[in-house]
């Protein structure tokens, strides 16, 4: 029933398999793709005709990663899976940008490319393995597609290259490197890194080439079963005689439009030059409007090569630039005075206001995907309006186009982040673009470096970012640093590198043609860091290190370490300790199961007040100690007091003043504030505390003056009272001899059973001489809160 083609080759350890003729099969072109046990469909599908006066190519990329293949159930309240993720979004980008360019010119067909995750293993990340898939499915589609591509996955651990590396390889290495590229040569790069030389960087790449070259050969042994019979294009015209005569027409005009370095006035000037040449060719509107909108198309064509050929020739640019200048760079930090952390990056015709937004735990931003929930406390966001570029268009929600810029310049300021354990904050950096002629992203990393520097984010360096450019033909090249738009819209190159003063720490690079050779690359790198290097000693005159103190506006975060035992008596029972404590103090506490607490709020004294409440909780009373407390009950022998957050002691009546109290509540109030030393901790933890040794107004430990206890007559103390067995006989009245190990004492003297009461016993007999005289003075406390167990 089913005709269906496999091919299989291993690939970095494991079993790539791309399947066709099974599944989707009224699709164009419809590959399974598997590593490991990670599974993408991938369909194609081509439209057989042209829109009327569509002139450019709708191609479509969609991402889709299924929850079901991890075994999961969406969250929220749907339970389906919706709106793109970020990351599908990423995705989707990563797989448009190196088939685009492999479509001829002049083929307007739409086409969608639909890239579904079937199944996921939880190591072998699918958004390579989708590229993989998405190349196959064009290639046997029989669409003028003149691929395949191959993709490869590049991490870096221990100085060793790793291909396809698991997520806990990408973790505990410094690369994280996606390769796209054709047999001979590369199309596209996206990485992050932990600060790596260029030369580290350009092998990684080789080093993926290499393993792309082994799937495009798996692709082309597909092909070569499944492949349907390519589809047959109509003859492009040769527009050389019509390039010739627009050029008569307004080639000296645009060469003068280009040559004014103001974005503005060189755009009033272009379009002066397009109003001449529709005029010019008016006549052809009537008699043959395709030939008209084909000639008024080819305007962009002569501008690309007027300018182009004016920087290979004389090295000269747009603007009057050499190919390794920088425009120039103003920077200013605390540009807003409410803002955690503010710079304004100015870089030739493009600005951003960037601002770093400081916050606790809870504002840390929660991802649901396919490895299940996680917690992002880094978040850029990137905002690009229309009035930036001096347009009317629309404002509102991120496109494509925002996300990927954002995540680029999320990529770059990654690595050189503190620690959670570092710096417990949730940072929010904003890069809002104000103006746009240029890698407005690599302004991002730059705005965005100064502006966490600004808030008293302790990054390890500062990063900067450049976008670099190629014009290409035939064997002669020239590179160009800090591109204007123009210049990436003309150029056949988009090549954005960051990084700081040791290493990058991001790379990503666009082809429009057909790759670049290990020569242009090499050359762009090294260019791209001189000129990454001029740029840090710019945002050094700005600021040269981050602030010592953060912004009083941002909020301050305590961290305490407590043993894991502990945990429970922080949170208590449904959370009441820990809800009381928030209530009282007005911090905000976090805690986590390894007992690290994180206690936030914008003024000190409330973090300082939950840290002792919670110190009082986990931590342990030390006799001789002096602590602050707070009076909570009053009884007629003294006042419990609680101390340390957790604690009750007791202070008794004869430890409240050295003179003496009649009454207790002459002295104390519940609720007032109090200084104890802790005298005695029983065996049972029954706390004794004073306040007559302390100092109420400044806590210091005072001498005690009291006179010591006389020793009784008869001996020091209470002596040796002897056997407790023998009393001797009992006096009249009394309940008998006491039998030796009889424990039954026989009938109580008011007659009554013993189980009635003790009932009113008269007035206490005078104690003997050498016993201790009565009185309040002389009052002695019983022996269970003093300890006295004789």
């Amino acid at each position: 029933m089913f005709d269906k083609k496999t091919v299989s080759i291993e690939w970095g350890g494991q079993t790539l398999t791309l399947e066709t003729g099974k599944v989707a099969r009224q699709a164009d072109g419809a590959i399974m793709a598997s590593l490991g046990e990670t599974v993408v469909l991938c369909a194609v599908t081509a439209a057989k005709t042209v829109k009327e006066g569509q002139d450019f190519f709708p191609l479509t990329v969609h991402y889709q990663e299924k929850y079901s293949a991890a075994g999961r159930i969406p969250g929220g309240f749907f339970k389906r899976e919706r709106g793109a993720t970020e990351k599908e979004t990423l995705v989707s980008r990563l797989i448009d940008r190196p088939i685009r360019p492999l479509f001829p010119e002049g083929f307007y067909n739409e086409i969608n490319a639909i890239a579904q995750v079937l199944s996921y293993d939880g190591h072998n990340e699918p958004d390579v393995l989708a590229m993989v898939a998405a190349s196959a499915a064009l290639t046997i589609s029989g669409v003028p597609f003149m691929g395949p591509i191959g993709a490869a996955r590049v991490g870096y651990v221990d100085g060793e290259y790793i291909l396809n590396p698991t997520d806990e390889q990408v973790a505990q290495g410094d690369l994280d490197l996606v390769v796209a590229a054709t047999y001979d040569a590369v199309m596209m790069v996206e990485s992050e890194a932990n600060e790596l030389s260029e030369e580290v960087m350009l092998g990684a790449v080789l080093f993926a080439h290499d393993a792309c070259r082994e799937v495009i050969k798996a692709i082309v042994k597909l092909a070569e079963q499944a492949a349907k019979e390519p589809w047959a294009l109509d003859k492009v015209d040769d527009k050389a005689a019509t390039l010739a005569k627009l050029n008569d027409v307004i080639g000296a005009d645009i060469a003068a439009a280009y040559k004014l370095t103001d974005k503005q006035q060189r755009q009033n000037a272009l379009n002066e030059a397009r109003a001449k040449a529709r005029e010019a060719f008016a006549d052809l509107k009537e008699s043959d409007p395709a030939q008209y909108l084909g000639t008024l198309k080819l305007v962009k064509k002569l501008e690309a090569n007027i300018v182009r050929g004016a920087i290979l020739k004389d090295g000269i640019r747009i603007d009057g630039r050499s190919t390794t200048q920088i425009r120039p760079i103003e920077a200013e930090t605390h540009f807003l005075p409410r803002a955690h952390g503010s710079a304004l990056f100015t870089r030739g015709e493009t600005q951003t206001i960037a601002t770093a937004t400081l916050g606790t735990k809870d504002a840390e931003q929660m991802i649901d995907g396919l490895n299940g929930l996680r917690y992002e406390h880094f978040m850029l966001h990137y905002n690009f309006p229309p009035y930036s570029v001096g347009e009317v268009g629309r404002f509102g929600a991120p496109g494509r186009r925002e996300v990927g810029h954002g995540k680029l310049a999320w990529r770059a300021l990654h690595p050189v982040l503190p620690t959670k354990d570092e710096f417990p904050y949730t940072i929010r950096l904003t890069s809002d673009i104000t103006e746009s002629n240029g890698s407005s992203s690599m302004a991002s990393v730059c705005g965005g470096s100064l502006a966490m520097m600004d808030a008293g984010v302790p990054i390890k360096r500062p990063v900067s970012g450049i976008a670099m450019g190629l014009i290409l033909d035939g064997s002669d090249y020239a590179i160009l640093s800090d591109i204007l738009g123009d210049e990436d819209h003309l150029g056949d190159m988009d090549f954005k590198v960051a990084g700081t003063e040791v290493g990058i720490t991001t790379m990503q690079m666009d082809i429009k043609i057909a790759g670049i050779t290990r020569e242009i690359f090499e050359a762009a790198l090294n260019q791209a860091k001189a000129g990454r290097a001029h740029i840090l000693g710019e945002m050094a005159k700005a600021l040269g290190e981050t602030r010592s103190e953060l912004s009083a506006h941002a909020p301050r975060i305590e961290t305490l370490q407590i043993d894991k035992s502990k945990i429970r008596d922080v949170i208590g029972t449904g959370g009441k300790v820990i809800r009381e404590i928030v209530a009282t103090t007005g911090a905000k506490v976090d805690i986590d199961d390894e007992g690290l607490i994180k206690i936030s709020s914008s003024d000190t004294a409330q973090i300082e007040a939950a840290i002792n409440w919670i110190k009082g909780i986990v931590e342990e009373a030390e006799v001789g100690k002096i602590y602050n407390g707070k009076v909570v009950n009053l009884v007629d022998f003294g006042a419990f007091v609680n101390f340390m957050g957790g604690k009750d002691g007791l202070v008794h009546v004869s430890e409240i003043k050295n003179e003496r109290v009649e009454k207790v509540s002459d002295v104390l109030s519940e609720g007032q504030e109090v200084k104890v030393k802790v005298l005695e901790i029983d065996q049972r933890g029954k706390v004794r505390l004073s306040m007559r040794v302390v100092d109420q107004e400044t806590g210091a430990e005072l001498e005690d003056t009291r006179p010591a206890r006389e020793p009784r007559e008869g001996g020091e103390g209470r002596g040796d009272r002897g056997p407790r067995g023998d009393r001797g006989p009992r006096r009249d009245g009394d309940r008998g001899p006491r039998r030796e190990g009889d424990r039954d004492r026989g009938p109580r003297r008011d007659g009554g059973p013993r189980g009635e009461g003790r009932g009113d016993r008269g007035p206490r007999r005078e104690r003997s001489e050498g016993g201790k005289d009565e009185g309040p003075e002389d009052f002695s406390p019983p022996a269970f809160l003093t300890g006295d167990r004789d």
